[in-house]
């Protein structure tokens, strides 16, 4: 009977873990500074999640104060800086409707639509080439 309770106490514990893939911020700073980049970027939900990668159902959870994945954490990190980048090189205001706009930089794709091809390396070349003046 003894060895019953012990692993009986051992599945308790076991769910009252947090789980290895999610972030153990306070959830409402994490969910704050993820409305925060959102609200930065001046997307909605819809294409803010297009730009993370992650579905718009997930979004709106980590809004309402929901755990934070690891990978979303990062992917939010490395938003952050390309964010950071652009307002560089343009007003901070525009860079949502330029996400949105196609580019002939870019074949005549969006630049939202590069990023979700997973080639936002050339976002950042162009951030590179207009902040030390190159010419394209």
């Amino acid at each position: 009977m003894r060895r019953m309770t012990m692993n009986v106490k051992k599945i308790n514990r076991r769910k009252t873990q947090p789980a290895a893939d999610t972030f153990s911020v306070p959830k409402s700073s994490a969910s704050v500074s993820l409305r925060d980049l959102r609200m930065r970027f001046e997307l909605p939900r819809k294409d803010f999640s297009r730009l993370l990668g992650f579905s718009e159902r997930a979004v709106a959870a980590w809004e309402a104060n929901e755990p934070i994945s690891r990978p979303a954490i990062q992917r939010l990190q490395e938003l952050r800086r390309l964010h950071e980048a652009l307002a560089r090189v343009m007003k901070a205001t525009f860079v949502g409707v330029w996400l949105q706009t196609p580019n002939a930089a870019f074949q005549g794709l969006k630049p939202l639509e590069v990023i979700e091809r997973g080639e936002v390396d050339r976002i950042w070349r162009m951030i590179y080439e207009v902040e030390s003046g190159t010419p394209f």
